[in-house]
């Protein structure tokens, strides 16, 4: 779908926007425009129309209640499928993560989810705090996970899907796996923002939208220098 510019389109920032992932977005426009790519950032509130012909989709965290308004609100609308269904990019954090599978949990009440991919989620025993830390699948070339997981809910992952990661550390799907991902749709609970913390999986989605396999390097000296205290944290902590 990419043509002279790359448009972002972060979805519903009034509903979906509790844990800072708007980060993702100035992160992707960042390392778009630092080698030479042209960027649109568009922030689509939920009483507006989802654009269908956009590059790359974030949706964000939320608490229950904006996260069961922004499903039905985007299932009404129709966009994201149009969009998906053109090739575009969708990444989603948390419970925009949750939302891109069949259902999920929001007070009490199950709601239907976008069926964008092969998950469901519900309810955990306790809430998940903390640093999350995993190996990515390999056939995503990516090293490995860091971020910062705040959320009640545990998601299965259904055969039309794979796992972002192998869990090292937090509690991420189910204690063992963390997110998931099928064609050019990936899904964390990694806050962060998660892309702040994983330069080379904003650059995956890059290269998702663009169409290329490699893009020119930049200097993230500072980026792994983040990455190396956290991994660093969490293996202490783990530390008899």
């Amino acid at each position: 779908m990419f043509s002279d510019s790359l448009r972002i389109v972060w979805v519903y920032p009034d509903l979906l926007s509790t844990y800072g992932d708007r980060g993702n977005a100035l992160i992707l426009a960042s390392r778009a425009q630092r080698r030479g790519y042209p960027v649109e950032v568009l922030e689509v509130r939920s009483d507006q129309p989802l654009p269908a012909t956009a590059d790359i989709y974030l949706v964000g965290g939320g608490e229950d209640g904006p996260q069961a308004l922004g499903a039905q609100r985007l299932i009404a609308d129709g966009g994201l499928h149009r969009a998906v269904a053109q090739g575009s990019v969708v990444f989603g954090v948390c419970a925009g993560y949750q939302l891109l599978g069949s259902s999920f949990f929001a007070k009490g009440t199950k709601y239907a989810g976008l069926e964008l991919l092969d998950l469901s989620s519900d309810r955990g025993p306790t809430r998940a705090i903390g640093e999350l830390a995993g190996t990515i699948d390999p056939r995503l070339g990516l090293p490995p996970l860091s971020g910062f997981e705040n959320h009640g809910g545990r998601t299965r992952l259904g055969s039309e899907v794979s796992p972002l990661a192998q869990l090292t550390a937090g509690i991420g799907n189910d204690t063992r796996t963390e997110g998931a991902w099928r064609g050019k749709l990936l899904g964390t609970y990694s806050h962060g923002p998660a892309l702040a913390r994983n330069p080379a999986l904003a650059d995956l989605l890059l290269r998702w939208a663009v169409g290329v396999n490699q893009l020119p390097p930049l200097d993230d000296t500072w980026s792994e220098r983040l990455r190396a205290e956290r991994h660093a944290a969490v293996a202490a902590a783990a530390r008899p």
